[in-house]
């Protein structure tokens, strides 16, 4: 068996959980549900596929795999995070206008630990998302985070007036630049109904983050990728730049882009038997546009795909069944549950009040019918709720990638 090459492989081993969860649903649900229809009873190998998948990251298990402020505070000794001000009981947080952006507020803001803990009493909202590079093929982490909506810890100033943007930074050495990222005032102020407000996150799946996955605090912005979410904050100027001063876009990415919808592939087994069906699993990560299909479709290698149709529009695509919400979700919550005031949980049913969920992943799986031995190449992708398949309708890079995940299936005599 063979899984893709993604951060999160590392939590996807063989288990039941969730694949005990979808028995979990009952008979009745179980019938209506979109998987009844593969049988995984009848196909073990479909029943493991889906045993290997796991909702939330453990903490433990998450990676720092970019370091961009070179800050190398994943190496750092306790007694050099406390120097630092990156644990909890000597983490402090300024919010000050910038020096130089002609802004006013009545008084700059110094707030410790026990202060953002008491806004936390107050205001403290929890939701899940995804963790990913624009330029990553596959995401670092799928999180539940906790924490304070950033325009509390803003109007603790008291602006008066001349702000356009918030600009917020990480810790650095002192012989180095802070790694930073910006929002436009509006964006940490305003939040559409329905949607999350930009957080300052002090927990990740119920835990408090430690400083090795960013923690005491980081900013995590809904529906946007990883350059804005940044680790180890430590400051928060208001300015009146109206130009995005993000670290990232020195890289050429576009700092702006909001998440988009594509699919990717978990497991694949390399070969099967002729004869023998097999198992796919994959994960959707599901972007402003939303989720309405993932869909996959196998070709003979000694078909190749045509030159004039580079994004397999006149494939044979075939719907895969997006999996339901977990009962367990993993990550090391208690019970596997998500906690009350979950920001998308319905409190009469426990679940979800809409899936897929904007924002996150969502597991799929399908099962492909016995081929002819031979070579072939799998690919999948998504449809978003606008009726555009990936990877439209924002192909470029630099803004997320949405290329057409593929892999080789070859089929033995």
């Amino acid at each position: 068996m063979r899984d893709s090459h993604w951060n999160l492989r590392d939590h996807c081993r063989l288990t039941r959980r969730y694949f005990y969860l979808l028995g979990g649903m009952g008979a009745a649900a179980w019938k209506a549900s979109p998987l009844a229809a593969l049988n995984p009873a009848a196909h073990p190998e479909l029943r493991q596929a889906i045993a290997r998948l796991q909702y939330f990251t453990p903490v433990e298990e998450i990676k720092i795999v970019l370091d961009k402020g070179k800050a190398g505070v994943a190496q750092f000794s306790p007694e050099r995070l406390r120097e630092a001000g990156l644990a909890p009981e000597s983490w402090t947080l300024e919010i000050d206008a910038d020096p130089g952006g002609g802004s006013v507020i009545e008084a700059p803001v110094t707030l410790d630990w026990r202060g953002l803990m008491a806004l936390a009493e107050k205001h403290a909202v929890r939701f899940p998302h995804v963790c990913v590079c624009a330029n990553g093929a596959d995401p670092f982490h799928m999180t539940l985070w906790e924490g304070v909506p950033l325009r509390e810890i803003v109007w603790l100033t008291k602006p008066k007036g001349s702000i356009r943007r918030v600009r917020y930074e990480s810790y650095h050495p002192p012989e180095a630049r802070p790694f930073q990222a910006s929002l436009p005032l509006s964006q940490v102020l305003e939040t559409a109904p329905g949607q999350m407000p930009v957080i300052l996150a002090y927990r990740m799946n119920g835990q408090l983050i430690p400083a090795g996955k960013g923690g005491p605090a980081r900013v995590i912005v809904p529906g946007s990728y990883g350059g804005k979410l940044i680790k180890w904050v430590r400051r928060i100027l208001l300015t009146n730049d109206y130009k995005s001063t993000d670290s990232d876009a020195e890289l050429d990415n576009d700092t702006e882009s909001p998440l988009k919808t594509r699919a990717r592939f978990i497991h694949v087994p390399g070969e099967v038997p002729a004869g023998m069906p097999a198992a796919l699993t994959g994960y959707a990560q599901v972007g402003v546009s939303g989720l309405a299909k993932v869909q996959y479709c196998v070709r003979s290698q000694r078909e190749p795909w045509p030159v004039d149709d580079p994004n397999l529009t006149k494939a044979d695509w075939k719907d895969a069944a997006i999996l339901p919400p977990p009962s367990n979700w993993g990550g090391g919550l208690p019970g596997g549950k998500l906690p009350a005031g979950t920001k998308i949980v319905d409190p009469k049913t426990g679940q979800p009040r809409d899936w897929p969920l904007r924002h996150t992943i969502a597991h799929w799986a399908a099962l492909i019918q016995p081929l002819a031995p031979g070579a072939y190449e799998l690919a999948c992708r998504t449809i978003d709720l606008n009726g555009i398949a990936q990877p439209m309708p924002r192909p470029f890079l630099r803004s997320g990638v949405t290329a057409i995940h593929r892999l080789a299936l070859v089929v033995k005599a």
